[in-house]
């Protein structure tokens, strides 16, 4: 396939499909996959619904700064983040520095669609999801828009966002042929 220059990652709001797409992705490139909430869970020995319950929003956000900047430091790799992992400066300023970032955009609409199947998002768990995901979104916008690509994430097949990925990583020299 070629090699990757330096790690990707993609970055968005939850239910965008970073997981999804980035297991895909990391496949066609024939490199590891790190999901950063996934190391999280597996650093903290819990889930991160129980991080947030026992030690709330800072202390996992401050986990996820550690964790990521420690994935970083790994050979190139495909890394799906949180949600909210732009919000740290030094995650921002590292994942600018470090990686290719693709900020994968998703309307509200699917993004609920996507979320409602699953009651694993803490900050979704007090009050209406709609208003907290708007809330959200026009917060964080900003942080994902610096990223290098954006690609609309659709409600259908995930290969035709890995190909355009592949494609643009091509042309933009990240991934070597």
């Amino acid at each position: 396939m070629g090699r990757l220059s330096r790690t990707v990652a993609l970055v968005g709001m939850m239910g965008a499909g970073k997981s999804s797409i980035g297991r895909r992705l990391a496949a066609r490139l024939n490199v590891p996959f790190r999901d950063a909430d996934t190391e999280i869970e597996e650093a903290a020995g819990c889930s991160i619904a129980d991080i947030f319950e026992r030690f709330g929003e800072a202390e996992f956000r401050n986990g996820e700064q550690r964790v990521i900047l420690r994935v970083l430091k790994e050979a190139p790799h495909v890394l799906a983040t949180g949600g909210g992992a732009l919000l740290g400066a030094d995650t921002r300023e590292q994942i600018a520095k470090l990686t290719y970032s693709i900020w994968l955009r998703a309307p509200i609409e699917l993004l609920l669609a996507r979320i409602e199947r699953r009651d694993t998002r803490p900050l979704l768990r007090h009050g209406n999801p709609r208003e907290i995901l708007e809330r959200l979104l026009l917060e964080r916008e900003p942080l994902y828009a610096q990223a290098n690509l954006v690609v609309d994430a659709q409600d259908g097949p995930h290969h035709a966002a890995v190909e355009r990925i592949v494609k643009t990583l091509k042309t933009e020299g990240v991934l070597e042929t």
